[in-house]
């Protein structure tokens, strides 16, 4: 089943820590996204196998779109 992890903020992508393929364990940083000089990780939500990254470094993201999916 699919977990689909969402922005929380509206910024820009700084950097992304993970890549399809990798095993990530619950609360592992995705990615960072930088907002009004303020960094706001992206944590993975439970254990599982990342499936589809959908941004990449420099990206603008709005509060609530969907950023990476897990498996």
């Amino acid at each position: 089943m699919a977990v689909q992890v969402f922005a929380e903020v509206t910024g820009t992508v700084w950097t992304v820590e993970v890549q399809p393929g990798q095993v990530v364990s619950e609360g592992d940083t995705l990615l960072i996204v930088e907002s009004m000089k303020m960094e706001i990780p992206v944590t993975a939500p439970s254990t599982g196998a990342v499936t589809e990254v959908l941004v990449a470094q420099g990206d603008m993201v709005e509060d609530g779109q969907c950023v990476v999916v897990m498996g």
